[in-house]
């Protein structure tokens, strides 16, 4: 019975010496996001390396490349995780109000400081194929797919034709955005996203198709 109680023992002193391994690991992690979007924002995507990043952090560049393979993908999941939360698409039961949330969340993160790493993605991307690769895998194709979810629950309720262009719909509501933000040709609000949806997805609706079919 002691030799037993000894061996439970020395396995709870084993776990208990792991466990501290685990905390430490995920705040050098988030350490490492923090610090790229910091410099990101500070310095624009050029000037960012994995030896600041690493030193802004306290870590060494071997844990950073631990976790990411390049200097890319370390800025897209930086971006990315600082926005999932808050780029989730509600569920209303209203395919219009769901996809207007999301796009006034998406318009509030644009304006913020936020869009200022936006930009340096973006404009990075145009010369570093890589980056642009890694904002599409790591931020845009998780957006969409949920975006693909939110347009068949339309469908399904019958707010959306059956045959509508997802793709086609989801650049036709995002274009746009894009473009203001971009360009800067006129500003981006939450009475312009309101109507951005109701243009185009109006332009989606199976009511729509039938009268046009009359005519």
């Amino acid at each position: 019975m002691r030799q037993k109680s000894r061996a439970r023992a020395k396995r709870g002193e084993g776990r208990r010496k792991r466990a501290p391994g685990r905390p430490r690991s995920e705040q050098a992690h988030s350490a490492i996001l923090r610090s790229t979007l910091k410099l990101l924002g500070q310095n624009g995507f050029s000037e960012l390396t994995i030896e600041s990043v690493a030193a802004r952090a306290g870590v060494g560049k071997a844990t950073v490349y631990r976790w990411w393979p390049n200097k890319a993908a370390l800025i897209a999941d930086a971006f990315a995780s600082s926005t999932t939360r808050k780029l989730h698409f509600p569920d209303t039961g209203s395919v219009r109000t769901d996809m207007s949330q999301q796009m006034r969340q998406l318009i509030k993160i644009f304006s913020s400081r936020r869009g200022r790493i936006v930009s340096a993605i973006l404009g990075g991307g145009q010369s570093d194929r890589d980056l642009i690769a890694a904002f599409r895998e790591r931020f845009l194709w998780p957006r969409r797919r949920e975006a693909y979810a939110t347009l068949r629950r339309g469908i399904l309720r019958g707010e959306l034709r059956k045959d509508v262009d997802m793709d086609l719909l989801l650049d036709s509501l995002y274009g746009p955005i894009y473009m203001r933000f971009l360009i800067r040709h006129d500003k981006l609000t939450p009475d312009f996203v309101d109507r951005l949806c109701e243009l185009v997805l109006a332009g989606a609706d199976p009511q729509r198709k039938r009268s046009r079919k009359k005519i």
